[in-house]
């Protein structure tokens, strides 16, 4: 008989759901998923555990035995699990995880937010109240257990520094898995050689239009090699809101003629065609717990140029990397020196992520 799992994602969009599709065809299990529109972040994690227990009793009564609940850090576990236990027929040995995307403790605000304490509380007791939790990167797991720790330190007399050694007694750590089959096959038909054999090396970016990617910094570069007259075409992607920041807007203008693509693709099989035209994927942000972007862009054969900081360190070479400050330089070497992946050093960097090799531990993790 096959485990019975509930998902409860209350941002149910982007790379969560990417996550939990993929998932879904990976692990043998019955799936039931509770989901919200990736939207109004805040609001979900104050209300997601009241919403998600209304859901749970619209199930009927001998459907509630669970064996384990996955939920991402948009639900509040402690007051979930508190909730559950006047549910009628539910199953109270289920075991309730958590599976860190983010954590609210490393991530840079574009203006100081005075409400922030709340939802890196709720982040906090989320990891106390599950059974385990697991982080999609060290650097994830190091900077919430680092948070939890300063935040503990301003408890004044109450002293709770055991509970970051529990909360890392019950983590690890499992990297997102990745679907590459539509990379994969578009790869293979050989449209990459286009770019890869021209003199005019094509740049990516295909990261949300939002502050804390750095799109600013991104496009500085781009008009330094404007000025140093160096030739580039530019494939820009990713999803937008309402809010974007101003210099999408003057880049279109600054950059018309480098413009190969500029806007969301809005097809997966558009999105993919554009990776794979693509020689360079850079990143400037200021934050990064995995970056499923820039792995889906090296899958399709783009030369990563990366922070040194961040997640990137412990998923990519000192080669690829580059020093805070210093991307001007580093853009520029890159395209006068030449840009190329080998297959080998794209295999070597992206294969160990894919679902058929992540299945195992993920089974571990949830049955």
């Amino acid at each position: 008989m096959k485990p019975r799992i509930l998902i409860v994602e209350p941002y149910y969009g982007g790379s969560h759901k990417l996550f939990l599709t993929g998932l879904q065809n990976t692990i043998e299990a019955d799936f039931t998923l509770l989901t919200l529109p990736a939207r109004k972040w805040k609001n979900r994690m104050q209300l997601a555990a009241f919403w998600c227990v209304n859901e749970i009793q619209k199930i009927p009564l001998e459907n509630r035995n669970f064996d384990t609940v996955l939920c991402s850090t948009f639900v509040d576990v402690a007051v979930l699990r508190g909730m559950l236990h006047s549910v009628s027929g539910w199953n109270q040995n289920a075991r309730i995880i958590t599976y860190f995307h983010e954590n609210q403790f490393a991530y840079p605000g574009q203006i100081k937010d005075p409400t922030i304490r709340q939802f890196t509380a709720i982040n906090f007791t989320t990891a106390m109240a599950s059974d385990l939790c697991a982080f999609n990167s060290h650097y994830n797991l190091e900077s919430f257990l680092n948070g939890v720790r300063v935040s503990l330190k301003k408890s004044s007399d109450i002293k709770l520094t055991e509970c970051v050694t529990e909360i890392r007694k019950k983590s690890r750590v499992l990297y997102p898995g990745m679907e590459y089959s539509l990379i994969d096959r578009e790869y293979a038909t050989g449209k990459r050689d286009i770019s890869a054999t021209a003199s005019v090396p094509i740049i990516l970016w295909n990261h949300r239009w939002e502050h804390d990617k750095g799109p600013e910094m991104f496009f500085d570069a781009l008009y330094y090699l404007q000025e140093k007259n160096v030739q580039f075409g530019l494939v820009v992607m990713g999803e937008s809101f309402a809010n974007k920041p101003e210099c999408f807007a003057e880049a279109a203008v600054r950059l018309q003629k480098e413009i190969i693509h500029f806007g969301y693709a809005e097809s997966r099989e558009e999105y993919v065609e554009n990776l794979c035209r693509s020689d360079l994927i850079v990143s400037t942000a200021k934050h990064e717990f995995f970056g499923i972007s820039v792995l889906e862009a090296v899958r399709a054969g783009c030369c990563p140029l990366l922070p040194d900081d961040l997640s990137y360190p412990e998923l990519y070479g000192s080669n690829y990397l580059y020093k805070r400050g210093k991307l001007r330089k580093s853009l520029l070497d890159k395209c006068v020196d030449g840009i190329q992946l080998k297959n080998e050093q794209r295999d070597n960097l992206t294969d160990s992520f894919d679902w058929k090799n992540c299945k195992k531990s993920y089974e571990n993790f949830l049955i």
